[in-house]
């Protein structure tokens, strides 16, 4: 991981991603108070307000051994009350790493680039790589593999999207991507994607119509049609985005076993209808509950010793 950090999901080589995978699973399946990370403090950095991920980092570090300190957006006013340099520069000398759940990129890289401690990239603008690496996790957890997956995102080309797209690249997965015009992932990251996917035996691809996409898929895939910072837009996106709704229609197209995935929250009734998200094809709990496991391995992956956790 570059310099320490876990800000890209495209800084990660695919035996990295796989060793991640591999330690999160054995977390998972020993889950217990341990002293990975014993007297080691992490900064929880946050400008917006989160359930996940701030519940998942906060219990994993202690189970991990490890202390959370919550920093939310009133008590630092990043990049208003004090610059990004400083606060980063301050916390190097107070914790072990920064979690930074921040509005944009290019201030995640300020910081990553002053900080003298590792940072991770708990969401910005641009991705959302821990939650790839749960979503990664739950893929191989229920279907037993990733490399030539057939994984359908219907939605808009997000934070979260573009992280399945660095996701998919790195595991051989044969990812589809179905947006509205206008509303879809840049086309070089796309590009660059599948030529990396296609080495492992997947692909990156695009299209408009999200039945051709869902059909014979294994796992399905959405996201809210409106992100936060987008409310004022709700009702254009709501329009927009009609036919991307996963009903239990577009779940027939397909394969019988289907996964179904959200990464929550999830805005009922648009995006995703009641009966799918509750129903039998859904492993979104399931999902959810491995944002802790694979956020543990991450901070194990950053700042454990290395020592036997037998």
């Amino acid at each position: 991981m570059k310099r320490g950090d876990f800000l890209s999901l495209k800084d990660l080589s695919s035996r990295q991603v796989d060793d991640l995978l591999d330690l999160a699973h054995d977390l998972k399946a020993h889950r217990r108070l341990s002293n990975d990370l014993s007297g080691k403090s992490v900064a929880l950095l946050f400008q917006m307000p989160s359930l996940r991920t701030r519940t998942s980092f906060d219990v994993g570090l202690y189970e991990l051994g490890g202390h959370a300190v919550y920093l939310g957006p009133d008590e630092v006013g990043l990049g208003k009350r004090e610059s990004i340099p400083d606060v980063a520069r301050v916390l190097s000398r107070y914790v072990h790493a920064i979690v930074a759940r921040i509005r944009h990129h290019r201030d995640l890289l300020r910081m990553a680039e002053v900080a003298l401690i590792p940072v991770v990239n708990a969401l910005s603008d641009f991705e959302h790589p821990c939650q790839s690496i749960a979503d990664l996790m739950t893929m191989r957890e229920c279907a037993g593999k990733l490399a030539g997956l057939r994984v359908a995102y219907l939605g808009d080309g997000n934070n979260v999207a573009r992280s399945l797209v660095f996701a998919s690249a790195k595991v051989g997965i044969d990812l589809v991507l179905a947006s509205p015009d206008g509303c879809e992932c840049d086309h070089e990251t796309v590009s660059d994607a599948d030529i990396e996917a296609r080495r492992r035996g997947g692909a990156v691809t695009m299209q408009r119509d999200p039945r051709r996409a869902a059909k014979d898929a294994d796992v399905i895939y959405t996201d809210v049609w409106t992100s936060m910072g987008q409310e004022h837009e709700a009702e254009k996106r709501r329009q927009l985005f009609g036919d991307y709704q996963v009903t239990q229609e577009i779940v027939e197209l397909a394969r019988p076993g289907v996964l179904v995935m959200h990464d929550l929250p999830a805005h009922r009734g648009e995006e995703i209808a009641d009966d799918v998200i509750d129903g039998p094809r859904s492993v979104v709990f399931q999902q959810a509950e491995n944002r802790l496991h694979a956020q543990k391995a991450i901070l194990v992956s950053l700042l454990g010793d290395g020592r036997d956790r037998g």
